[in-house]
């Protein structure tokens, strides 16, 4: 062996020792009761928080830290006793290069498993939002009390810290709204530079299963009055194959939603008014419901398409311009807005709706006995409340369906009962309509209406029902909620036509008979009492 591979080896043999003995002297060079002190200040005066922990060791391997036990981040009074940050072990590393000097500067923070709890109250104040001011320390007369805001913080937080393997807890308190989600599998870091915090990391969202993925985040903390202030850009990625469950957590158990969830989004804004920008899709989409109406089974199942929503979210108002997916053979598309406050209001512009086969709605899914087979098209607006829909709804629109065939049995009852009503009547139209009509499908040319809607009440004009026996008009309104109407309406068949006022409600109809009409010579009072028993049984 040569003599310079000989002094090398000596070398290497030598610093080798030298760490080794630097190890293990560690915890004898560092102060651990200024070490506490100092983890204790510093955190306390980045988060304008109290900091506590229990008790502080050291520890040389892998890398020499020092391991805090039990931490706590004290929470903001108004939003409760309990700790805001809770976990049972923290370890901050020591710098090498300082150490070897004898010096012990503090590096990485390693949060490991902490649990994290974020509240919203119902004005929108974040119990965050007071993070990173001066802590609350007695200070000199005339001192002056350094700025609230992220600036402060990022002034200390000099090194990263990674959070690994945490929990975070969202909770909205005292609105209409209230809802709680948990954050599992945390995992992120944040990296320190003059006047920014960069962050990415990955986490996991119960209920629903939700993989989240956050990249190429940073936060403007310079200059900024308070952590809400800070402007924050990110790109966040979303995927997951629960949707049901998340539906559920917000809107109850039924309706009940299944599928999957991609989304590519884009956050800008500030930490207290964050704004998100990009692509959702919704997969595999179906929405279930127990039917009262159905024979077995009364739990029916619609399908839809992949729903695509080009999202913007921002002050609490969500806009998906468009919307649109497929349905039953047909198309939907419409512009939604929808904002988070009391009553949930629900705006949908530029609906429209095309080649939609109704029956696969109206039959297979609500079992609605006055259902309709065809082809479905329809253009207009609508706006509700999400919590009371059928009293708030306005909105107005087009509306068209056939060729196809009535096939609801009270429907058909209704239609074949009205024609008989009355000897007179019966001798006069039978001879055209075929004598199983009551309990046969009846072709229909087409429905068309034009309408609109204020607080819940639809008012049509127009209304006309087309076939090849008879053609039905009707002009007048009907309540959702109530289920109240007042409609004029005009049966026209090839050898005269019936004319009628319909009110009261879809459960108790009343109906007056205009006796000027072809039925002059038939006692009104019959017929009135005849169409009566026969209204009472179409629900």
């Amino acid at each position: 062996m040569s003599r310079p591979v000989r002094w090398l080896l000596v070398a290497v043999a030598i610093v080798a020792l030298l760490v080794v003995a630097l190890l293990a002297a560690v915890p004898f060079l560092v102060d651990t009761p200024r070490v506490q002190a100092l983890v204790a200040s510093q955190a306390t005066q980045a988060l304008g928080r109290p900091v506590k922990f229990s008790s502080v060791s050291v520890s040389a391997l892998p890398l020499p830290a020092v391991v805090l036990r039990d931490l706590e981040i004290a929470e903001d009074p108004a939003f409760g006793k309990g700790p805001f940050v809770k976990l049972e072990e923290a370890r901050v590393r020591l710098r090498l290069w300082p150490l070897l000097l004898l010096r012990v500067e503090l590096g990485d923070f390693v949060l490991r498993e902490p649990v994290i709890s974020l509240v919203q109250l119902a004005d929108g104040r974040w119990n965050f939002s007071t993070l990173g001011g001066q802590a609350p320390e007695p200070r000199a007369p005339g001192r002056s009390r350094a700025p609230a805001g992220g600036a402060g913080a990022a002034a200390v937080l000099a090194s990263r810290v990674k959070i690994d393997d945490g929990v975070l807890t969202y909770e909205t308190r005292g609105g209409r709204a209230a809802a709680r989600y948990r954050v599992e599998d945390l995992d992120v870091t944040l990296t320190p530079s003059p006047g920014f915090l960069g962050f990415e990391g990955d986490a996991r969202v119960v209920p629903g299963e939700l993989d989240v993925k956050i990249a190429d985040g940073s936060l403007a903390v310079n200059g900024a009055r308070a952590l809400t202030d800070a402007p924050v850009r990110a790109r966040v990625t979303v995927s997951g194959k629960k949707l049901g469950e998340l539906a559920a957590a917000a809107m109850g158990p039924e309706p009940a939603l299944s599928g999957g969830v991609k989304a590519a989004l884009t956050v800008g804004g500030t930490v207290g008014k964050p704004r998100l920008t990009g692509d959702v899709d919704l997969t595999d989409l179906t929405v279930s419901q127990t039917q009262p109406a159905c024979p077995e089974p009364k739990r029916r199942t619609l399908a839809l398409g992949t729903v695509k929503l080009n999202v913007a979210w921002e002050d609490s108002r969500l806009a998906a311009r468009p919307v649109t997916t497929s349905v039953a053979g047909g198309t939907l598309s419409t512009n939604l807005v929808a904002t988070v406050s009391p009553g949930m209001p629900v705006d949908l512009s530029d609906l429209a709706i095309k080649g939609v086969a109704v029956e696969k709605v109206a039959v297979d899914y609500l079992c609605q006995g006055y259902a309709v087979t065809g082809p479905l098209d329809l253009t207009g607006s609508a706006a509700a409340s999400a919590t009371s829909p059928w009293t708030t709804l306005d909105g107005k629109g087009q509306v068209r369906l056939g060729p196809g065939k009535v096939v609801g049995s009270q429907a058909l009852a209704l239609i074949g009962n009205v024609v008989r009503v009355g000897g007179a009547v019966s001798s006069l139209l039978g001879g055209e309509l075929p004598a199983s009509f009551a309990g046969s499908p009846l072709d229909y040319e087409s429905i068309t209406a034009t309408y609109t809607i204020a607080d819940g009440v639809v008012t049509t004009r127009d209304l006309q029902f087309t076939s090849r026996v008879l053609r039905v008009s009707a002009a007048g309104t009907y309540a959702l909620a109530s289920g109240a109407m007042n409609l004029d309406v005009v049966v026209t068949h090839g050898r005269g036509e019936l004319r009628g006022k319909v009110t009261g409600t879809a459960a108790s109809p009343s109906i007056r008979v205009n006796p000027s009409t072809i039925l002059r010579d038939v006692d009104p009072g019959k017929v009135e009492r005849g169409l009566q028993d026969l209204l009472k049984r179409f629900r």
